[in-house]
């Protein structure tokens, strides 16, 4: 497996999880035993409660701006999600891998939380989220919901090589999100797999499709 050194590569983890997820450190660990460094930010910034899509795209903007090389985005979730926004504006990304990206987040999310509860959090001001690296419950601003409307997916046209990675049986976000965004644009690879949103069960064909997406 000869992926390209002369890249950067960086991993965005999800919504409430962290560079210590299990997706993150398997692939983590394919890249070190190729003696190639991955780059895993952790989007929660010590302050999970702020977060919002334009606070991630503007960190790992950062860290793009800072690359002495071209990179390669490898982003899960949401942070697939912000991924494909940091793409369409940076020509220094030039390629994008996303495991089932959270293509209309709020569409799939906020309808499970209901009306109800929808009202109750922008009254208030924040709610509790469960954050999965953290085992435990954690404020979370409206904000977040403002934020991420203004974003517009429909506008994502940029032509760059992307590989999309999704579950058949994804409960958090349909595979039918990343077809349609996939049936739109000829340079979007789609590779459906049997498992959920976790995608735990099918690492190494992750990591297969990977290494021939890049070689």
């Amino acid at each position: 497996m000869n992926l390209p050194r002369n890249k950067t590569y960086i991993y965005l983890h999800g919504f409430a999880s962290s560079p210590q997820s299990a997706k993150a450190r398997y692939i983590s660990d394919r890249f070190s035993s190729l003696n190639i460094n991955l780059t895993i930010p952790d989007l929660n910034q010590g302050d999970f409660s702020s977060l919002t899509l334009t606070r991630q795209l503007e960190q790992v903007a950062a860290e793009i701006d800072a690359s002495p090389s071209p990179v390669i985005l490898i982003g899960s979730s949401f942070g697939g999600l912000t991924s494909t926004f940091l793409a369409e504006n940076n020509s220094k990304i030039e390629k994008l891998i996303l495991l089932a990206p959270a293509f209309n987040f709020l569409s799939h999310w906020l309808p499970i939380l209901g009306e109800e509860e929808l009202k109750k959090w922008q009254s208030e001001g924040f709610k509790s989220i469960y954050h999965y690296a953290e085992n435990d419950y954690l404020p979370l601003s409206y904000d977040f919901v403002v934020d991420l409307e203004k974003y517009e997916e429909e506008k994502l046209e940029r032509t760059l090589p992307t590989l999309i990675l999704h579950g058949r049986r994804d409960e958090v976000i349909p595979i039918q999100a990343s077809s349609h965004f996939a049936a739109k644009r000829p340079w979007v690879q789609l590779i459906p797999l049997d498992s959920d949103h976790s995608l735990g069960n099918v690492m190494a064909e992750i990591w297969q499709a990977i290494n021939q997406f890049l070689t």
